[in-house]
């Protein structure tokens, strides 16, 4: 048993429907879960239907719409006819969405948001499996919600997995194909949706990997496989052949687009291989992540986020910055669900840079100021560059504010403003 990943990016429209079942001919695998993801930018459109749901009720039939009207172009690519049962299936989803916007009386955007995002998945893995029938690889379809439990944190739910792994090995078959949904489970008490956070996909993977015992885990992606930078942000960019676990779990750990950070500890846990190949290319070898070698080549690497704040803090009466103090604050940016991307601290000062992704920033600021002296940027970018050499990071500030550095053994963080 083996484990097929397929992002956004690889089932974004009819064509890439359609080069799913060219990998799958073009590996010969014949016992694996797919995983798929919502198609294309489908999750950020459903996003705005969730938006629609708070905020501006006039549009929301618009924006489902919207979502409707995408997935019925990818259908008119993919099948010769709307007689086909598949546009029934979609049309019993869409309606299912629409009737839960309807009857919902619930304000709490967490819960109302993993209900409605899940639509993305459980339609784009409808569409899959069908066409996948239709061209003679016969699959399973399974929800995957009866399988990945989890608790109610919604948007970014533990799983359970005692539980979700006797699911697993009951519901899936160790012959076959089994297509099914990244990104979600369910809660016990009620079965609701939840989502295991942003990019969740992979984590789907590697679970299913884990609870297998499966041989590997690869992830189709549009890219030749794990690089050493973003080649959005960085012009010149290397593949890397061989990363060990370790490295891909700092990588990840630091922002590292290309692997969820939840997805490589289970697989590290029962040595499962984790490939990163392009689904352009599917024969050729991409990156493994496994035991062995730190990283070849052994180059720099790059992680660029954009849009953080850094929040520097001292204490009103000049008094030091203890644990008691610290503690406070780790204790506030959990409540605010802020992700701590950079720590900084000295006798008199702390630093630390966040993701304000929940924009509870000013909630956080506010509170923060019922204790200590604030100062904060938005809109900064933090470089994590691991190995690096010193001209590299001088040419990567040139030019820029730099408004904190912090740098270890194997690791240098700058915080810039551009």
């Amino acid at each position: 048993m083996k484990v097929f990943k397929f992002g956004g990016a690889s089932v974004k429209d009819a064509e890439g429907v359609k080069n799913v079942v060219a990998v799958l001919e073009a590996t010969r695998e014949q016992n694996l879960v797919v995983v798929i993801s919502a198609m294309g930018k489908m999750t950020n459109a459903l996003e705005v239907v969730v938006s629609n749901f708070f905020k501006d009720e006039s549009a929301l039939e618009a924006s489902v719409s919207d979502v409707y009207d995408y997935h019925m172009k990818i259908l008119s690519g993919l099948f010769a006819t709307t007689s086909h049962p598949v546009y029934g299936k979609i049309n019993v989803l869409i309606k299912e969405l629409k009737g839960f916007l309807k009857r919902s009386k619930s304000r709490n955007h967490a819960f109302i948001y993993d209900q409605v995002v899940s639509f993305g998945e459980l339609i784009s893995t409808t569409i899959v499996s069908e066409y996948l029938q239709d061209h003679g690889i016969k699959n399973i379809f399974l929800d995957v919600r009866s399988c990945i439990h989890t608790d109610a944190n919604y948007r970014d739910a533990n799983v359970n997995w005692e539980s979700t792994q006797q699911a697993i090995q009951e519901k899936v078959g160790k012959k076959g194909i089994t297509v099914t949904q990244g990104f979600l489970g369910s809660e016990s008490t009620n079965n609701f949706t939840t989502t295991l956070g942003r990019e969740g996909s992979d984590y789907t993977a590697a679970i299913f990997a884990y609870c297998l015992n499966a041989d590997s885990v690869t992830i189709w992606k549009d890219v030749p496989g794990v690089l050493n930078a973003d080649p959005r942000y960085f012009s010149k960019t290397t593949l890397l052949n061989h990363i060990s676990y370790r490295e891909a779990i700092e990588l990840a750990f630091y922002g590292a687009s290309v692997i969820h950070p939840k997805t490589l500890q289970p697989l590290q846990r029962k040595e499962i291989p984790l490939f990163v190949k392009s689904f352009l290319e599917p024969l050729n070898p991409g990156t493994c992540v496994g035991k062995g070698v730190l990283l070849n080549p052994l180059i720099s690497c790059f992680i660029l986020k954009k849009n953080q704040v850094l929040i520097s803090l001292s204490s009103l009466d000049f008094s030091f910055m203890m644990e008691n103090h610290i503690g406070d604050v780790f204790r506030w940016l959990h409540e605010f669900k802020m992700k701590v991307e950079l720590i900084q601290n000295s006798a008199i000062s702390f630093s630390v840079c966040v993701d304000n992704k929940y924009d509870t920033l000013e909630p956080l600021l506010a509170k923060l100021r019922e204790r200590f002296k604030v100062k904060w940027n938005e809109g900064v970018t933090l470089y994590t560059v691991r190995h690096s050499k010193p001209s590299e990071i001088k040419a990567l500030t040139e030019n820029k504010q730099v408004l904190l550095k912090q740098e270890s053994r194997e690791t240098v963080q700058v915080v810039v403003k551009e």
